[in-house]
């Protein structure tokens, strides 16, 4: 779950003071009480903010628009019989190659290339949407950020955050294959899993579908699990996975749902609706490779692998997206940028390759070109405060020191926390713009920069220039 800005936090929490007595609802699928500070107009209000970042985060949505109808058909069947049919629904294919699908609270879902790749059949992937569906539905997401919001409120914590430090924006936009991915989303327990497969096992067969659909699901995710552990790491971190709920969905098969064992499970109707992901299965495959190699430390070898992918798929975002990550860890700027650049060919708009384009700018001293692409990331994708510092870092170079100011102020502003947060900090009380605390943003303490009257002195000897 992302951390909450100082003000989201106050927003919230202005209304949960006054509930947190009594603050339950009635879960729309037991009819039970459930602790809740969340709002039906929360849960709506935070996909609008936060979706489109982690969907950027996996590299934006497929550029097949019937692949991407289809899924949104079968996603609509569900939704329409679920317990929650006015929440506003959305489905769609994302680029990453890893293997995961997940929800937001109000129903924005998201599933990748690499899970339609590992499925069979139309049933398996109604298992999924419809598991998916069932979280918003018992509003496991709303009920974690409650119970999450409500311990910040009864310990009186100064820190206005609700995930760890390490799961910030930061990561949206940085590092190699899943990193940064599953960052801005809950992380469910056992008992939620447990529900979320009851819950989407009801609908996937009220909607028509073959009952085997969600034990054959579960039974290729463990298996690919025990194969490739690596492309689920984020999927079962989020999704706690096990053989019990594998025998669970089997049992609930043959003996609830044994009636309807006769329906097709639709294996033709799903490979023929996902003939362009197939086609790509090469490239993929080679993409998968190259993040394993990543994540062991065989830098090389995934370079190799990510070139393989760029001959089988030229055009394919995530691999150059993915390639350009590499170069600029490999310190190959202008290789970086020119992968960058065709990102932004291969999917306009997608604001990831913006970003990297205006690291590779930044990196090799095209200072005032790095900044236009920070500022075009923030009109592409508003709402990341790492580009208020990137902005700032270059207006700093280029010794625009009050604009620099204005931005590093408003990167602080919104609880931003280590190295970075530091070193806006330093330049900050380095420019007399505020007044020197004993703690700073790096302790991730209540105190930190306030403004002052004063501004920048661009007679001052330039900053040193960050490493």
């Amino acid at each position: 779950m992302e951390a909450m800005t100082r003000r989201e936090f106050l927003a919230l929490s202005g209304a949960a003071v006054a509930s947190l007595a009594t603050g339950c609802a009635t879960n729309p699928v037991t009819g039970e009480s459930q602790f809740m500070l969340f709002t039906e107009a929360n849960e709506r209000e935070w996909d609008r903010l936060h979706a489109p970042h982690q969907f950027s985060a996996d590299y934006g949505v497929f550029p097949d628009p019937a692949l991407n109808a289809y899924v949104a058909d079968v996603g609509a069947r569900l939704a329409a019989i679920s317990h929650r049919p006015h929440m506003p629904y959305s489905f769609r294919v994302l680029n990453a190659v890893h293997v995961n699908a997940y929800t937001f609270p109000a129903g924005s879902i998201g599933v990748t290339r690499g899970i339609l790749l590992s499925m069979e059949s139309e049933s398996e992937l109604a298992a999924l949407l419809g598991h998916e569906i069932a979280h918003v539905n018992y509003r496991h997401a709303a009920s974690r950020m409650s119970q999450a919001l409500a311990a910040q409120l009864v310990v009186g914590l100064g820190v206005m955050a609700i995930a760890a430090k390490k799961e910030k924006y930061a990561a949206l936009a940085a590092g190699l294959g899943a990193l940064g991915s599953g960052l801005l989303l809950a992380k469910y327990s056992r008992d939620d899993e447990r529900q979320a497969d009851q819950g989407g096992h009801a609908y996937l067969v009220t909607a028509g579908y073959h009952p085997d659909g969600m034990g054959d699901l579960m039974e290729r995710l463990v298996a690919l699990q025990e194969r490739e552990p690596t492309l689920l790491e984020i999927m079962f971190a989020s999704h706690p996975m096990s053989r019990e709920r594998l025998d669970t969905a089997r049992q609930r098969a043959l003996g609830e749902y044994a009636a309807m064992r006769d329906r097709p499970p639709l294996r033709e109707a799903y490979m023929d609706r996902t003939a362009s992901v197939r086609a790509q299965r090469d490239a993929i495959l080679a993409m998968q490779k190259a993040l394993r190699a990543f994540d062991e430390g065989r830098v090389e070898e995934a370079d190799v692998f990510l070139a393989e992918a760029r001959r089988r798929a030229p055009s394919d975002y995530a691999a150059l997206v993915l390639s350009a990550k590499l170069k600029l860890a490999q310190n190959r700027f202008q290789e970086a940028l020119a992968l960058a650049l065709a990102a932004r060919q291969a999917l306009p708009g997608e604001a990831q390759a913006i970003h990297l384009c205006g690291m590779a700018r930044l990196k090799q001293g095209q200072y005032d070109a790095a900044w236009q692409e920070f500022e075009q990331y923030d009109q592409t994708l508003p709402g990341n405060p790492e580009m208020a510092f990137w902005k700032g870092y270059a207006l700093e170079q280029m010794q625009r020191l009050q604009p620099a100011a204005q931005e590093y102020l408003r990167y602080l502003q919104s609880g931003a926390e280590g190295e970075q947060a530091q070193y806006a900090y330093q330049r900050l009380v380095q420019w007399g713009v505020i007044t020197p605390e004993k703690t700073s943003p790096a302790t991730g303490s209540e105190g930190g920069a306030k403004p002052s009257p004063a501004k920048p002195k661009s007679s001052q000897k330039k900053p040193t220039k960050k490493k």
